[in-house]
């Protein structure tokens, strides 16, 4: 039954069942090349922070980046030739966190700014709004946006960072940096229900940064501050918890009949270069959290990985990837062949 409070209750006895699976990073390498000069920008136009990308079905996609004129988003063909710009100067544009595409091609970002998540149509109208941009009183005075506690009404988010959808067309949001909890609408924006509060324990949620559905409408959360992937059910109960594979910046899973998860490891934990090195690692993973093989490093070259914040695996053998400090986009192509460590 879904849950309306911000944490359920999951007991002892659960745990020791075997819902939560701990994994080793010894994992093989999965070998890939990444496409050189893939993305090409109109003369005078550039890219800033990469924050989201997303394919539609013609494998045309979005990428949703924060630059010297704010927030924008573009798109691109499937060759990576730049097609158009959405939203220019758009009231809800202010600090892109993620674009996601959902089956019928609408186009939905989530800006982190604005507190809001934008519906657009394939031509790029909008259609649909979640969440309300604070005023500049607002932002000094609202609970959960200067310091003070959360804010948890029904329609309005602390930060938001990702948005899917279950086959049914159901909305679910991550609202993570401020309320950590992921929120359930109805196809028409309605309020369903929600989990989570900020903590450490099972159901709880530190930074829920990145999230995915699988077929079965199951939510895969990238509980990044918890170092975890949780897994809810479509009523948002807590089915499992996925560890040892960083802290997860961006989760995907993988359409057709064999869905792959893959999550990608962009937070260091030390100084050394071992520790930047491994923060560049995305790992592909059955969705029980079986690890399948890793691949990438820290780094600014084709090929190595500068802060993943997004994942695309509509082709699990095509990925392509938005980097923060590196200000791209890559195209990946993954060998199905493994070496060993």
């Amino acid at each position: 039954m879904l849950r309306k409070s911000a944490l359920l209750s999951i007991g002892f006895s659960i745990f020791m069942a075997g819902s939560v699976l701990a994994q080793t990073p010894d994992a093989p390498r999965i070998s890939y090349e990444s496409v050189p000069d893939f993305m090409k920008m109109p003369d005078g136009m550039y890219m800033g922070e990469a924050m989201g990308v997303a394919t539609n079905s013609q494998g045309e996609f979005y990428v949703f980046n924060r630059n010297g004129e704010a927030t924008r988003l573009f798109q691109f063909d499937a060759s990576g030739n730049f097609m158009r710009e959405i939203g220019k100067g758009l009231y809800g544009f202010a600090f892109a966190h993620a674009v996601r595409v959902d089956a019928d091609d609408n186009i939905w970002v989530v800006d982190e700014g604005t507190d809001m998540v934008i519906k657009f149509n394939p031509e790029g109208r909008v259609m649909m709004t979640i969440g309300r941009r604070p005023e500049a009183q607002q932002l000094r005075e609202t609970p959960g946006r200067g310091g003070g506690p959360p804010n948890q009404r029904p329609y309005n988010f602390g930060r938001p960072t990702d948005i899917g959808w279950d086959p049914q067309g159901n909305i679910f949001v991550t609202d993570g940096y401020t309320n950590s909890r992921v929120v359930k609408y109805d196809p028409e924006g309605r309020y369903l229900g929600e989990v989570g509060t900020r903590g450490s324990e099972i159901g709880q949620l530190s930074t829920p940064h990145s999230m995915s559905m699988d077929a079965e409408g199951n939510v895969y959360v990238g509980d990044r501050g918890n170092r975890r992937v949780q897994v809810f059910d479509n009523d948002l109960n807590f089915l499992r918890m996925i560890e040892g594979v960083g802290a997860p910046w961006a989760v995907c899973v993988s359409p057709g009949p064999h869905q792959y998860l893959f999550s990608s490891n962009s937070n260091t934990t030390g100084n050394s270069k071992e520790s930047y090195d491994n923060a560049g690692e995305i790992y592909k993973m059955e969705l029980d959290g079986t690890i399948i093989g890793r691949f990438g490093t820290g780094g600014k070259r084709l090929g190595e990985f500068g802060s993943v914040h997004a994942i695309d695996c509509r082709n699990p053998d095509e990925l392509l990837v938005a980097e923060i400090t590196t200000w791209r986009v890559q195209k990946l192509l993954l060998d199905p062949r493994m070496t060993s460590q």
